[in-house]
């Protein structure tokens, strides 16, 4: 068993929460007031509802705290220190077709880093939590990346939103490549539990382009509390800043870095 910290405990209030009102929309998706931001880039009234619970469930409590938002962009604090990362319904496209797979990500930055991470599917009721230093959990249970070590036995999964595909032409190759090398390649349309799921072992790898810092700041934080490795593909550290990112397990972290590089240069 674990005990979760105050700070989770916050996070995992407000996540709950917001939940309550998107398993209602869920079940009335068909009734959903949507609005086209742009391709394939649809933000529904749900979306807007579980950001404004939570923001007011993480003020509430630490009142101090900035934030970086989907929906309402950047939030200045008081405590410059700390920074909440939320997407308050990742998986937007899934849940406006009625494909019950997305979730709640709110992750916490301090001085800059990914220090503590919710991601929290209410359809299936599992809840993804780590912090700096304290381990990562599935609802109560401890969380570890799987031990393959070779990339034939290997599950990925893959992530490139459609409004920037034209910026990674290379990516359809490299779909291609890791398919014919791999067990399977997946596209989930959910960042935050591709990168859960990572941490679980249920996929031993993902990669993806053009990802924003709220679809990452959880999952990051997760998933190296669970074992794994998070860079951006191509090797550097920042891919909360570039949106590019590779994570897997110890030993498949290289030989898919190796695999990626092939196929893009």
């Amino acid at each position: 068993m674990s005990r979760r910290s105050p700070l989770v405990t916050v996070m995992v209030n407000a996540a709950y929460k917001a939940s309550r009102d998107l398993i209602r929309d869920f079940g009335e998706v068909e009734n959903l007031q949507v609005s086209r931001k742009g391709p394939a880039d649809f933000v529904s009234a749900a979306d807007h509802r579980a950001e404004e619970t939570i923001v007011a469930e993480l003020r509430r409590a630490r009142p101090k705290f900035g934030f970086l938002l989907e929906e309402g962009g950047a939030i200045e604090g008081e405590d410059s220190s700390n920074r909440w990362v939320v997407d308050p319904l990742d998986g937007t496209t899934n849940f406006l077709h009625g494909l019950p797979h997305f979730a709640i990500s709110i992750g916490l930055e301090r001085d800059g880093r990914p220090y503590a991470g919710v991601i929290y599917d209410p359809v299936r009721d599992e809840l993804f939590w780590a912090e700096n230093g304290a381990g990562a959990f599935l609802n109560n249970q401890r969380l570890r990346v799987s031990a393959r070590r070779a990339l034939p036995t290997a599950l990925l999964a893959t992530g490139l939103p459609f409004k920037v595909r034209e910026r990674y032409p290379g990516h359809p190759a490299m779909v291609r490549r890791l398919a014919g090398e791999t067990s399977g390649v997946r596209r989930t349309g959910s960042t935050a539990l591709d990168l859960a799921y990572v941490a679980a072992g249920r996929l031993d790898g993902y990669w993806g382009f053009g990802m924003e810092p709220w679809d990452l700041a959880a999952g990051i934080i997760i998933l190296r509390e669970a074992g794994g490795i998070v860079t951006e593909v191509g090797g550097g550290a920042d891919s909360m800043t570039s949106g590019d990112v590779l994570a897997a397990n110890g030993h498949l972290h290289g030989v898919l870095r190796e695999a990626l590089a092939r196929t893009n240069g």
